[in-house]
């Protein structure tokens, strides 16, 4: 399955396609036609970028039944937006801002927007998602509880990481995804535990929202979640994608 990644080399950002333990340059942006540049890089030589820079990030609670512990089933999504400013990519460290002291990990599975979408119906998601991604819902529980809306408790600057690449032509709706913490597993469980499926999911939203390319969904996260402390290793493994990691570091 192609897996396009953004990359930075020596100060020069491009898109790239993953090719083993190389990257092939491509010329453009994500969403112009794969032109291969001739320039091949190994990926120790390169850093990798959040694999694309979304005008819109939208995220689904409460959108696993292993996640809902006791809750009702929810009849529609539940909705809420994170900031553009959040995202950040593979191996950048998730910043605890001032203030913050519980902090969580919610590993997800994260759909990547390909084309102009409004009012798609359900059965036809697939023709506007390029592809998806692995990413964490970082969120500080206290703002969350408190705040009147969840711009803290969500939008902080890191509080998105997305990555390592954007896989297309995978059955997004059974893929196992799994979250560690320093090596240990906190989240295992498959998309196919999703309450809305991608389809069910683009479909709701683009019936208020028009979706861009570019745009991401944040799925929703399975099962429990739990706290991080500066010095931990957050890892979201999420199949056919590869393996999101970040460090947690005190913020000044």
């Amino acid at each position: 399955m192609p897996t396009f990644v953004r990359f930075d080399y020596r100060g020069r950002v491009a898109f790239g396609l993953l090719d083993g333990g190389q990257v092939r340059e491509l010329g453009g942006g994500l969403f112009d036609p794969a032109a291969p540049t001739g320039r091949v890089w190994p990926i120790g030589d390169v850093r990798l970028l959040a694999p694309c820079e979304p005008g819109k990030v939208i995220a689904v609670g409460l959108n696993y039944r292993s996640h809902l512990q006791g809750r009702p089933i929810p009849t529609e999504p539940g909705l809420f937006a994170k900031l553009p400013s959040a995202i950040c990519g593979p191996g950048d460290a998730i910043v605890v801002p001032p203030g913050a002291t519980h902090l969580h990990y919610e590993g997800e599975m994260v759909v990547v927007i390909g084309r102009r979408a409004k009012r798609v119906p359900a059965g036809e998601a697939g023709t506007v998602v390029l592809g998806v991604t692995a990413g964490n819902d970082v969120s500080e529980r206290i703002w969350q509880k408190n705040d009147l809306q969840w711009f803290r408790a969500k939008g902080c600057d890191t509080f998105g990481p997305i990555g390592p690449g954007i896989v297309t032509g995978l059955n997004f709706d059974d893929l196992a995804l799994e979250t560690r913490v320093n090596g240990e597993v906190r989240q295992s469980q498959r998309t196919s535990d999703l309450i809305f499926d991608v389809g069910a999911l683009v479909s709701y939203i683009t019936q208020f929202v028009t979706l861009l390319p570019g745009d991401v969904i944040f799925t929703g996260t399975p099962g429990r979640t739990g706290g991080l402390q500066p010095g931990d290793v957050v890892e979201v493994e999420l199949e056919g994608v590869g393996v999101l990691r970040n460090t947690v570091v005190a913020g000044d």
